[in-house]
């Protein structure tokens, strides 16, 4: 995409010059023509803002960490009751339970808004591509050289990925299943996709999901491996078998930690030099959130829907066409998604479940790949239509900051968030003694069971003040 920084002023008034001035020439039907087609150029290569807003939107939530209201919720279940016996009893303890569901990760099974942060990021990757592809192609790049940026920009998140994973501890961390790394291991499937026909994009995912789903139907874990994991998990980890149980039947293929994925990894992680704390050496058996390694195939699927969003939008349809087909994808993928899973049905109806595909996000399951797409089409297109189409531009600039500086705001929010609150710290309670102030306890202090949630913010508008000023120096990290 351009570096160009996006024009947030009002794009209807126009400067009228109050001198006299000499009467045009009349143009020529060549220069009408040479005009329209110059003007064409520029809208088609003029950034659409929306993409910005929505990827800076994303990567705010994610560096928020929920603005710590789950753990609040969970440390101080008193909070519920503050206006028990009161007329706002019950509106006060939905909101709460409400804002700790959606800031948080659902067990297994379902979803909630913290869940599609991290589709939302690597569905926005997607969308990006044909824009970056045509920049590369307009300055000039061949398709040799465009493939080896690729080829770069793919190793260097992974080991981004990687180096990020392994911030303390006395060795690297080898393990891939954050979002950068997903994202690297995925990336040249993807970007071989770029320009491509809708038939073979379409035909592409539905191999890759269609593919997935049989990896894991099919898997039948060895009796000794799923005893000695089992064991682990009860001794070592202190875990129960609901650890383990979250589906029967055909779905039982997506349990935590016995699926096909999990039993890849147990070979795979292994390979790489490995510690436990108290730092000694330790197999690996699980991963105590149920995330894979694995999960970047299923999720070239979720960068592949956003490729196909981004080809709509680089198209030259109108903006209403785009509007629609976007909020048209979003409601296919809803509605395939609830014939593959009745857990996200809105009601439940008896004798009415089964779990095809079951929604999963830590496993990426082929459920889940369509379902978080789906919410993913709905959100561009309401940033799209709302700032490209309908002009709305100036109330985005906060996200649009983060949005240009993704990268540096994730690092960031992964290596200096606690140092920013140590440093907080340290200079408001010199601030306070030369005062008399007490802000150091408005965010540190144990009395309010509300400071965590005021100490998150204030972190979040330093990391974003750091955005800023990257913005104003026309700073943009890229990868």
């Amino acid at each position: 995409m351009s570096q160009n920084t996006p024009n947030f002023g009002s794009q209807k008034s126009e400067t009228i010059p109050l001198q006299k001035t000499s009467e045009p020439e009349p143009q020529t039907e060549a220069d009408v023509n040479s005009n329209s087609a110059k003007k064409t150029k520029q809208d088609h290569n003029k950034r659409l803002v929306s993409l910005d807003a929505y990827r800076g939107f994303v990567m705010l939530a994610m560096a928020s960490g929920g603005l710590a209201v789950a753990s609040v919720v969970s440390r101080h279940p008193e909070i519920l009751d503050q206006y028990q016996g009161t007329q706002w009893e019950s509106s006060w303890k939905w909101m709460w339970q409400t804002l700790a569901y959606q800031l948080s990760h659902v067990p297994w099974t379902g979803t909630a808004f913290w869940d599609l942060i991290q589709p939302s990021f690597m569905f926005m990757v997607g969308v990006s591509m044909p824009f970056s592809f045509r920049k590369r192609k307009q300055k000039g790049n061949s398709t040799f050289r465009i493939w080896m940026h690729a080829i770069f920009r793919a190793v260097l998140l992974v080991v981004l990925g990687v180096f990020l994973s392994s911030k303390s501890g006395p060795q690297i961390n080898f393990t891939f299943a954050n979002v950068l790394c997903q994202i690297g291991m995925g990336y040249l499937v993807v970007f071989f996709y770029v320009n491509r026909s809708f038939l073979t994009q379409m035909m592409g995912i539905v191999t890759i999901l269609g593919g997935y789903w049989f990896f894991f139907y099919q898997y039948v874990p060895q009796e000794q491996e799923l005893a000695d994991l089992k064991a682990y998990l009860q001794e070592v980890k202190q875990k129960d078998d609901t650890e383990w149980t979250q589906f029967s039947g055909i779905g039982s293929a997506w349990n935590k930690h016995t699926n096909a994925a999990a039993a890849v990894d147990r070979q795979f992680l292994n390979q790489f030099p490995r510690y436990e704390k108290p730092f000694r050496e330790q197999k690996f058996w699980a991963n105590m959130g149920g995330y894979q390694t694995f999960n970047f195939i299923p999720s070239i699927a979720t960068m592949l829907f956003g490729l196909m969003a981004g080809q709509l939008l680089i198209s030259s349809r109108k903006e209403s066409m785009k509007v629609k087909w976007l909020l048209q994808a979003g409601l296919i993928c809803f509605g395939i998604s609830m014939i593959l899973d009745t857990s996200i049905w809105p009601v439940n109806i008896n004798n009415w479940e089964w779990h095809l595909a079951p929604i999963v996000k830590r496993i990426w399951s082929p459920g889940w790949a369509i379902f978080s797409a789906g919410w993913a089409f709905w959100f561009l297109a309401v940033f799209y239509w709302i700032i490209d189409v309908k002009g709305y531009k100036r109330w985005a600039f906060p996200f649009v900051v983060v949005g240009m500086n993704s990268i540096a705001m994730y690092c960031m929010a992964q290596l200096i968030r606690p140092w920013i609150q140590k440093s907080l710290k340290i200079h408001l309670t010199t601030l306070d003694a030369a005062t008399g102030w007490t802000v150091t306890n408005s965010l540190y202090g144990s009395d309010c069971p509300y400071t965590p949630i005021a100490l998150s913010a204030t972190v979040l508008f330093i990391l974003w003040l750091i955005c800023l000023w990257m913005y104003l120096q026309k700073i943009f990290i890229k990868i």
